[in-house]
């Protein structure tokens, strides 16, 4: 079983094709551009790249301050990050259609979950994270520089945002980020996750607000992280590297596979095993769980998490899932083999 996974592995690495990212078309939300008078003193701008003298670098053709319009974004962000308390619960929608509320409670009964979305909108998804990771990735940077509390609120230019995400630069990823946005809003929270105070029963939503500047010479917008998901943004550790490949996870369920991964394997675990029951748990699908069960079986059998290899493991009436760090097995093999004498 392992050979296969590490097969599999190695074919992830020279790359294989990945299938196309599906874009569904929720209704349109309209917003309010961006006024001059709402960029306050708590607001990050991100702006263009200058040179030594202050200037914003000109147009080349080897370095353009846009990119043309329906041109594929393919930079890798190197620093992505996620929000290590939101990793291994369903916060999001597996589906971008979803309208079921999503409901999880522990066995231990501590953590609570529940989370609904507006009637005319779908529940935010996975794929509307990026977004948010975007932002976490940002905050990230204004705490490395040794600044204090990072705002709630950031502006970007569209083809910033758009060039992490891994988007084309066009009309119609413009309107789907607006989408994501929308559901972002919308989408309202009650948990118990970092809630020690006890308000579980305090409504939370993602984002408190979003803007979009449309003129000749300015399309950015603006974002503005609720209070709740700022203070986990702003909590010491809180923010977990990823790897810069996540983005080019199509399927749902993978994405929360490599997102349960990265919290309890990490880097300095060699593995970590689930139960199928618990994952189906804690992912907040609404498959069906024998559906479910053929879902993850057959992305173990691909086995392409970026950094992790699955293996499928069936003993004692038990089927669980071992994640391993494709690291951590490397180098252990690699040391085996050196200090296996030669015949």
């Amino acid at each position: 079983m392992f050979k296969k996974a590490l097969v599999g592995f190695l074919k992830y690495l020279v790359g294989e094709e990945q299938e196309p990212i599906h874009k569904p078309e929720p209704k349109e939300t309209k917003q309010q551009p961006i006024s001059n008078a709402e960029i306050g003193e708590n607001t990050v701008v991100v702006e263009p790249k200058r040179n030594d003298n202050g200037q914003i670098k000109k147009k080349t053709k080897s370095n353009r301050k846009k990119p043309i319009e329906g041109e594929i974004i393919t930079t890798d962000p190197k620093n992505l990050r996620d929000i290590v308390d939101l990793m291994e619960f369903p916060f999001v929608a597996l589906s971008k259609n979803r309208t079921t509320p999503i409901i999880y409670e522990s066995v231990d009964g501590k953590s609570k979950i529940k989370v609904s979305g507006h009637r005319e909108h779908y529940l935010a998804s996975i794929y509307d994270w990026d977004i948010i990771l975007f932002v976490a990735s940002k905050l990230q940077e204004i705490i490395n520089d040794g600044s204090d509390i990072p705002p709630r609120s950031i502006i970007v230019p569209r083809h910033e945002l758009l060039k992490w995400i891994h988007k084309h630069d066009g009309k119609k990823e413009e309107k789907d980020l607006k989408e994501s946005l929308a559901r972002l809003k919308l989408t309202g929270i009650e948990t118990t996750i970092r809630n020690e105070d006890g308000t579980y029963e305090a409504g939370h939503g993602f984002i408190d607000s979003w803007g979009y500047t449309d003129r000749k010479d300015v399309r950015e917008f603006r974002i503005t992280l609720s209070e709740w998901l700022h203070a986990l943004c702003c909590r010491k550790g809180a923010l977990l590297k990823s790897h810069p490949e996540y983005f080019k996870i199509t399927s749902g369920l993978k994405r929360f596979l490599y997102r349960t991964a990265r919290k309890h394997v990490g880097t300095q675990n060699k593995s970590w095993t689930f139960p199928i029951e618990t994952l189906h748990r804690k992912s907040g699908s609404e498959r069906e769980f024998k559906k479910f069960k053929h879902d993850l079986k057959k992305i173990v059998k691909e086995n392409n998490l970026p950094g992790y290899l699955l293996e499928w493991i069936e003993n004692d009436n038990q089927t669980s899932v071992r994640f391993i760090n494709t690291r951590k097995e490397i180098k252990e093999a690699l040391s085996s083999d050196r200090s296996t004498p030669e015949m």
